[in-house]
């Protein structure tokens, strides 16, 4: 079995500092610790303080000795020692790939030098990384690094009559016209809950884009049923969502418009890839950074106008207006 071995925490080195300063010999302060003799030896050898004007003072105390070892751990990082290898991390950063991707990438390309993805984290999340906003880069975009403990786990329950497991084929094979795909932009947490629904019809990929105040399940609902209902039916079939908490409140829309409500299933937002790939196009006019109070009903029709004026490839070179208005039209010279 591997030898591990754990740091002295800085508690660890304060009962250190109290014992040591009150003369107890140092066997029994590692016996106290669980540590070997040898490990508080050199922990008070390596740490210890020396105050060159006032002699006195020098000796052992815990937090110096604390950030002498965050020193010392910090400068023995491979992407504080191996330079060049630390800007190919921060050049693919920047340029959006993610560390696992970074990592994956080194590995593949027989580097001489690779790094785990973790340690790509670990570097991102210290001083270092801070000092040129690397957490910018990453995938969740947080200035802290939330805790795997501390990691909000998923209260709330979906019927798995509504799994897109369940949907229609037609649906999944984009025959059918009038079925969306629904998903929240959120921005910086300092600028508040405010927050954008994005819609997008799977056939057309026609875009509707609607902002919210909060992001409370009902309210998501209500500004949908009000950004859809001037549509006709169908025009207006079915939704498909992913787990979020804000799509909780489904039977308050099916009630409201007379859709059907599928749900991706759990961390599969690949599921509902049109919205995916919308999301990203809609980021170049909503970066995180954008002020969402600051946005105004004509602003994000403004977004809508462009996104859904732009020619697509998967169009044909149509644009996402004139196929959904085609589609629309079409639907409506097949009614009785």
């Amino acid at each position: 079995m591997p030898r591990s071995y754990a740091y002295l925490s800085l508690e660890d080195r304060r009962k250190i500092d109290r014992w040591h300063d009150a003369r107890m010999p140092v066997l029994e302060i590692a016996e106290r610790l669980g540590r070997h003799r040898a490990t508080i030896h050199r922990k008070l050898k390596r740490n210890r303080f020396v105050d060159a004007e006032l002699q006195h003072l020098s000796g052992y105390c815990a937090l110096n000795a604390q950030s002498k070892a965050e020193a010392r751990r910090a400068g023995r990082r491979k992407l504080i020692r191996h330079r060049d290898l630390r800007d190919v991390v921060v050049d693919r950063l920047k340029t959006g790939w993610m560390p696992e991707q970074i990592a994956g990438r080194l590995r593949l390309d027989g580097s001489d030098l690779q790094v785990s993805h973790e340690t790509i984290y670990q570097f991102a999340y210290s001083k270092d990384g801070h000092a040129i906003d690397l957490w910018r880069h990453l995938p969740e975009y947080r200035r802290r690094r939330r805790g795997r403990g501390r990691r909000r786990t998923q209260a709330h329950k979906f019927s798995d009559q509504l799994s897109i497991k369940n949907r229609p084929e037609a649906v999944g094979a984009r025959e059918e016209f009038g079925s969306w795909e629904g998903d929240l932009n959120e921005f910086r947490k300092e600028f508040g809950p405010a927050n954008v629904t994005s819609l997008v019809e799977r056939v057309s990929r026609f875009t509707v884009l609607l902002k919210n105040g909060v992001p409370k399940s009902k309210p998501v609902m209500e500004g949908i049923i009000s950004g859809l209902s001037p549509l006709p039916f169908h025009a207006r079939r079915s939704i498909t969502f992913d787990r979020g908490f804000e799509f909780t409140a489904s039977p308050h829309l099916q009630a409201g418009l007379g859709v059907a409500v599928w749900f991706c299933d759990p961390q599969a937002p690949w599921q509902k890839g049109t919205n995916e790939n919308t999301h990203g196009r809609a980021r170049r006019y909503l970066p995180r950074d954008t002020e969402p109070t600051a946005l105004t009903n004509r602003s994000l029709a403004a977004i809508c106008q462009r996104l859904n004026t732009t020619p697509r490839k998967c169009l044909g070179y149509r644009t996402r207006a004139e196929v959904f208005r085609e589609r629309v039209l079409a639907e409506a010279a097949t009614l009785p």
